[in-house]
């Protein structure tokens, strides 16, 4: 792999930095507004679980074909016009979602949702690992950290928005998704001008196309286990606190809560840790203390100690996916990265399915044994991480 001699000084600015940031928060606000008006989507349509997955399905299949064409277009053109034309779509697909009434509609606004998911997600990335480069320090996990901030405002919004507005069930659709659109549109309009020009990237040695690594395929189980083991404890830790502990449904909802303030704080303080002792120690480091939440969920059953796992879960697995997509797109560029990412997306997408499967034939606490299984592969696998930075 050979990348322009030339050092883009836009990508040294700090106003370079803050713009990849905020695409990572304008990214996670749209996402976290979409998966968090899904039960009042529900009604609104009236349609049920099946419904439901056709959506998701939607969603995941045109993700996946995006990440692989933007990851190949941002090498080639370069990751700024492929994150701003797809982080444009993506505003398009919620607005659109806003106004959907019937099923056809939404799974149209769904499948724009994930064209421009799945491309804005690998351009962004490599627009991150390109300002790291010219950075003294890690700057990744810091912009995951947005990403899951913006995760969580969105989800506020449409909470807010209800609770403000009384706009119970499906109600609250429009208004909040409509909220979230145009919040994307003026977020888009202000940071524009600062995102950075990234690097053109080839994968011709002599005029002959150079394969991808063999590490792509050992990152690629990696994001597969951390994906999972994410995915699962984004989706069922609230359906895990409630029926374990025996408590409320708005009580076990701090299982969430759990694992997303511990995300959140870990990747902002990701950076200082990776700077200190390296990617390799810090994936290894997550991927154990995901396993040591993951053993407190399988075993206990006592509130607090549930939520004491959940909240280890969510500073495991925010450590790690920072890192590995670190390592894909300063080895390979945008071409690697993408099958790396597509290997953790597909995990977080079918891992709560496979879960689903396993709480009807064992039960919710056994079911945990299969990300706690993963996280420990996670550990044995991360050897392969350079010590150094690539």
């Amino acid at each position: 792999m050979t990348t322009s001699t030339e050092v883009s000084s836009p990508l040294a600015a700090k106003s370079a930095a803050v713009a990849v940031g905020a695409l990572f928060a304008i990214n996670g606000t749209i996402l976290g507004g979409i998966g968090g008006t899904l039960p009042a989507l529900r009604e609104r349509l009236g349609i049920d679980a099946s419904g439901i997955s056709l959506l998701l399905l939607s969603l995941a299949v045109s993700a996946v074909l995006s990440m692989q064409i933007g990851g190949r277009l941002a090498d080639a053109i370069g990751a700024r016009p492929v994150a701003l034309f797809t982080a444009v779509m993506l505003v398009v697909a919620i607005g659109t979602l806003s106004v959907a009434h019937s099923l056809p509609l939404a799974i149209v606004a769904m499948v724009l949702a994930g064209l421009g998911n799945g491309a804005m997600d690998v351009a962004m990335n490599s627009l991150g690992v390109q300002v790291e480069k010219v950075r003294p320090k890690p700057v990744m996990s810091r912009f995951h950290g947005f990403f899951s901030i913006g995760n969580l405002v969105g989800a506020a919004v449409i909470v807010l928005i209800a609770r403000a507005f009384d706009r119970p069930g499906g109600s609250v659709v429009g208004p909040a998704l409509g909220t979230l659109c145009v919040f994307g549109l003026v977020a888009l309009a202000l940071v524009f001008r600062f995102v950075p020009v990234g690097e053109r990237v080839t994968h011709h040695q002599d005029g002959v196309r150079t394969p991808l690594p063999r590490l792509t395929w050992l990152l690629g189980v990696m994001a597969f286990c951390f994906g999972l083991a994410e995915g699962t404890a984004v989706d069922w830790s609230s359906v895990h606190v409630t029926d374990v502990a025996r408590i409320d449904p708005s009580t076990g909802a701090l299982g969430l809560v759990a694992v997303s303030g511990f995300m959140v704080v870990i990747r902002l303080l990701g950076d200082r840790i990776v700077d200190r002792v390296g990617r390799r120690a810090v994936v290894r480091f997550g991927g154990v203390t995901a396993v040591l939440g993951y053993l407190v969920t399988v075993f206990t059953e006592p509130l607090g100690l549930l939520l004491i796992g959940w909240a280890l879960v969510g500073l495991g697995v925010g450590l790690v996916a920072p890192q590995v997509y670190a390592v894909a797109g300063h080895t390979g560029g945008g071409r690697m990265l993408a099958v790396v990412v597509t290997f953790g997306y597909a995990a977080f997408l079918i891992g709560p399915v496979l879960i689903g499967q396993l709480v009807n034939h064992i039960g919710i606490q056994n079911a945990m044994i299969l990300p706690l299984v993963l996280s420990l592969a996670l550990v044995a696998v991360s050897p392969v991480l350079p010590r150094t930075e690539p």
